[in-house]
């Protein structure tokens, strides 16, 4: 039997939905999901900044339309002089982890397309050349993770590793990166940030020059 566009979208195959349970949501009941938080997304206040984890990425479409949204709002609030680093900030907001290796690289393609895509549109030079693009790539590998959520460990069996991105105060476009581990959020101790070499403070379109994202 032939599957549907539709099926074709929310299934790969039977074997992958045995093997992992891999069954994607489709794009009206995320975009319907995602309502139930517009105000964290689109009108809140500092909703540029409201975190967001999707434990079981797939091909990123939670993601993508999370970023979507945030960007959209950013284009409607801000002057457009605030675009290029509010809509870094709004990417660094955005967690992802996926435990399938092509899921993984497909949900970091899809978001940096999608990042990528708003600012050609506006006319801003975003190809890879450019260090809009290369922080935007290094927040995406570094923010959207392959591994299993259950456990909190990579493929590797080493502990699930995040970094907080949070904005210096008084220093407009500048941020602090804060490692920790996925773990780390279910102990009662909360947050490891203690446990890594901390970062210096930096520009958010000068991310990617610290170092590769396991660093």
């Amino acid at each position: 039997m032939t599957l549907s566009l539709v099926e074709e979208q929310v299934v790969k195959s039977r074997d992958r939905v045995k093997a992992y349970g891999e069954v994607f949501t489709p794009k009206h009941m995320v975009e319907q999901m995602l309502d139930l938080v517009a105000e964290d997304l689109e009108t809140g206040p500092d909703f540029v900044d409201k975190t967001f984890l999707e434990p079981s990425a797939g091909d990123g479409n939670f993601l993508v339309a999370i970023l979507r949204r945030k960007l959209a709002a950013i284009e409607r609030r801000f002057p457009a002089d605030e675009w290029r680093n509010e809509s870094l900030f709004a990417l660094a907001s955005i967690y992802g982890i996926e435990l399938l290796e092509d899921n993984h690289e497909d949900a970091k393609a899809n978001l940096l397309a999608e990042f990528v895509g708003f600012h050609q549109a506006h006319g801003t030079p975003a190809d890879p050349g450019t260090g809009l693009h290369r922080a935007a790539e290094f927040l995406i590998g570094t923010n959207i993770v392959r591994g299993n959520t259950l456990t909190a460990q990579t493929p590797e069996g080493e502990g699930i590793q995040f970094s907080w991105w949070h904005r210096v105060e008084g220093q407009p476009g500048v941020v602090q990166r804060e490692p920790f581990t996925l773990a780390s959020l279910r102990d009662d101790a909360g947050f490891d940030f203690t446990v890594y070499a901390t970062y210096e403070p930096c520009p958010i379109d000068e991310v990617h020059e610290q170092g590769g994202s396991d660093a």
